[in-house]
């Protein structure tokens, strides 16, 4: 069974929030009648090491890094994650953005509303 919507999960630098909650909004189905710009936020720490090769948005190279991040959190329609995928590619600063994507079931398909 193919699933119907997806949750995403998003590490992104705070001043980076409402540009990507309207990239993304902006691409989607709304999930809830009646609402748009549904998003959960909570902060987090991002930490990583820069490799030679890499190109850095916050960072030196060879160095570890611990960053003030946010995690934003949605739920969007199956037949919208590409375009989703692409609005958060196309605002998110990172070179490799943390980005999960997992299968859901709606809480609606379990009570058969």
């Amino acid at each position: 069974m193919d699933p119907k919507a997806y949750k995403i999960s998003v590490a992104i630098p705070p001043e980076y929030q409402d540009k990507l909650m309207d990239a993304v909004n902006d691409c989607m189905q709304q999930m809830y009648p009646g609402y748009d710009r549904a998003f959960s936020i909570a902060e987090t720490k991002g930490t990583w090491r820069s490799l030679e090769g890499s190109s850095p948005f916050i960072g030196r190279t060879g160095e570890i890094s611990v960053e003030d991040e946010l995690r934003i959190d949605f739920v969007i329609c199956a037949e919208d994650l590409m375009k989703v995928i692409l609005a958060i590619r196309n605002v998110h600063p990172y070179e490799e953005p943390a980005i999960d994507i997992l299968p859901m079931i709606l809480w609606k398909d379990v009570i058969d509303l």
